[in-house]
Formats: C-alpha cells, sequence, structure tokens
C-alpha cells in the first residue's frame, strides 16, 4: 500500500530528501534499447538542462544526483525559508517561468486591480510560493516535461513512468552521506564505469571537473551543468552540505575501489576519516553500497532518528531499524 507524500515528507524532521523515479517497465528509455535497435542516450541531457531550470526556479537544491538508463536518483535540500523570504514579485518571477500569468495576477503587479483581483492574487501568490518548496511540484514539473517529451519523439502516448517518484527523508548527517554516496556511485556500481572521473551525469563527475577549474569538452556527453549545493567549507556553513568535500570524495573514491575489487584485501581496509567520525561501521557501508544495498524503507539515519521520525508521523516502525543498528555503530 502506497502512503500519502505527507506522509513521507516532514520539514520539521529535515530537509534532505532522497528521491528516485523509473521508467515504465524498467524498460532502458534512456539508454541503448536492443530489443528496439534504437539509443535513447541524448534523453539524459534533458534530465541535466531540466534540473538546471527547475533548480534556478524552485527554493530546492540538488545535492547529488544519477542519471542512469532506465531511472534516475536525486538528493534534495528543501529551503523552505528562502521560499518564505521572497517578496511576491519574486515568487511570480519565478512560477511565470513555468506557468502562464493569470489576469489577476497582472493586474495586480500593474497596480489595476481591484480590491477583490488583489485579493484573489494575493492568495495565488501564497500558493504558488508553498509550491516552490515542495518536492511533489518539483518532480512533477520534471517528470511530465521528460515524459511529454519522449513521447513526442517517438510519436506514441501513454506512460512513461513506472508511477509516482519514491522518496526517503534522510534524518541525519549520516543518512545524508549514504544517500548521496549511494546516488554517485550508481555508474560503478552497475559496471558502466571504473572511476569516478568516467561516471557520467552524476554529480560526482561534474564536481570533479569543477574542482579541476574543466568545462565539458566537445566529446562530453552533456555540456550544461545542474547547479549543486555546496559543501562546507573549513570554517562551517549552514548553507552548505554538513561536511566538506574533501572528506566526501576520499569515502567515495574508497568505496568505489572497493566495488571494483575482486578481493577484500586489495584495498586499504581503513576507513576514510568522516566514516570513522560517524561511527560507520565499514563492512556494513559496503553492503549498503552495493546493489539494492539500500534497505531503507522511508526515511534513513541512525536508530534513535528512525525512531522519532515514526512517532512523527504517527507511525509505530518504519523499515531499516536492524540496518542502522548495524551500519551506523
Amino acid at each position: 500500500m502506497g502512503y500519502a507524500r505527507k506522509a513521507l515528507v516532514s520539514l520539521n524532521d529535515t530537509p534532505y530528501y532522497h528521491v528516485v523515479s523509473r521508467c515504465v517497465r524498467r524498460a532502458w528509455l534512456w539508454g541503448f534499447d536492443e530489443y528496439a535497435g534504437k539509443d535513447y542516450s541524448h534523453r539524459k541531457d534533458w534530465t541535466i538542462d531540466r534540473l538546471s531550470l527547475l533548480a534556478s526556479i524552485f527554493t530546492i537544491d540538488i545535492c547529488a544526483y544519477a542519471v542512469m538508463s532506465n531511472h534516475y536518483h536525486l538528493v534534495l535540500f528543501v529551503d523552505q525559508l528562502r521560499a518564505q523570504q521572497l517578496t511576491q514579485r519574486e515568487v511570480v518571477e519565478r512560477w511565470t517561468q513555468l506557468f502562464g500569468t493569470p489576469t489577476a495576477i497582472a493586474r495586480c503587479l500593474s497596480g489595476e486591480a481591484s480590491e477583490a483581483e488583489r485579493e484573489l492574487a494575493e492568495s495565488m501568490i501564497e500558493l504558488w510560493r508553498s509550491r516552490l518548496y515542495d518536492i511533489s511540484w518539483f518532480m512533477k514539473c520534471l517528470n511530465e516535461y521528460l515524459a511529454r517529451r519522449a513521447n513526442a519523439e517517438d510519436s506514441c502516448t501513454g506512460k512513461f513512468w513506472e508511477g509516482r517518484f519514491r522518496s526517503q527523508a534522510l534524518l541525519d548527517e549520516a543518512g545524508l552521506l549514504t544517500a548521496m554516496a549511494y546516488v554517485d556511485l550508481n555508474p560503478i556500481r552497475a559496471g558502466i564505469a571504473k572511476t569516478l572521473e568516467e561516471s557520467e551525469f552524476t554529480s560526482i563527475y561534474e564536481r570533479i571537473r569543477n574542482l579541476k577549474g574543466r568545462e565539458p569538452d566537445a566529446q562530453a556527453k552533456h555540456k550544461r551543468k545542474a547547479p549543486l549545493r555546496p559543501f562546507a567549507s573549513r570554517g562551517g556553513d549552514k548553507a552548505a552540505i554538513p561536511y566538506g568535500f574533501d572528506d566526501y570524495l576520499a569515502l567515495v573514491d574508497w568505496t568505489g575501489r572497493a566495488l571494483r575489487a575482486d578481493k577484500r584485501a586489495s584495498i586499504d581496509d581503513r576507513l576514510p576519516s568522516i566514516a570513522q567520525r560517524l561511527n560507520i561501521d565499514s563492512e556494513a557501508w559496503l553492503r549498503a553500497m552495493r546493489p539494492h544495498g539500500n534497505v531503507f524503507g522511508r526515511a534513513m539515519g541512525r536508530l534513535d532518528h528512525l525512531r522519532l521520525h515514526a512517532n512523527t508521523l504517527g507511525q509505530s516502525w518504519v523499515r531499516g531499524l536492524q540496518s542502522a543498528r548495524k551500519l551506523y555503530a
């Protein structure tokens, strides 16, 4: 049985969420379809372009992403405070980049509205404001656009996505770290890339290229980059992912080499410092990074945070309690 989205998203608990959308019947509608003999890889560019636009409109930041051949992952930060601080004109300017401008709004902005029109316009603007930090609206504007464009290219109609997107609340730093690493390691886990530098259409690929100061060359598959939420500097930054990029990169690189290694002894068994600081168990971590390793359900985080989250949502149990106990020692 599915759950209402309001039962899965609680901004009082966390602003971070991992979301996944998969093509209908897990068809390879974004990669090379051997059955049809067609290559749809160019559609991955559509996702990057659309994410770039939506990130500039919504007050939702992208922490990590991976666009695969039949699904994609996002790790999102919902910035409710930033949306609430926008002026009414800023809200209108953002929202009307995606949708038309109603007459009442136009008349209100021009100063020609009656009292009734002004009240209607203000209520609409406040509704739009709430949608600017709504994950469901963000995903609607992404998935509906991609489905329409793919169906138009194929000259067909019907479902493109197998269902509504899945969302997972990331309750603490450990849960966020686990989800981001899991997302960035998708190409290595799937065997289509050997290194992080080769993992195209992922946020780690984009961040590494930015670190090197290199723009995508003519050979690159996508040239437009999705704006990414920054990592915290050494001095700390509330408007950033709560750990440093160097630490994160070291952990993801270590994990990627471990996933590729035939023998466990072929890599250094010592976990990078960020994982040690969070008391992450190395064996449980590597199990979590393998295919189908994300065994958490509606939320991911430490055991006590999972229990508190379940209590907030009026539930007695959430999936992943045993995994949290093993992973975050």
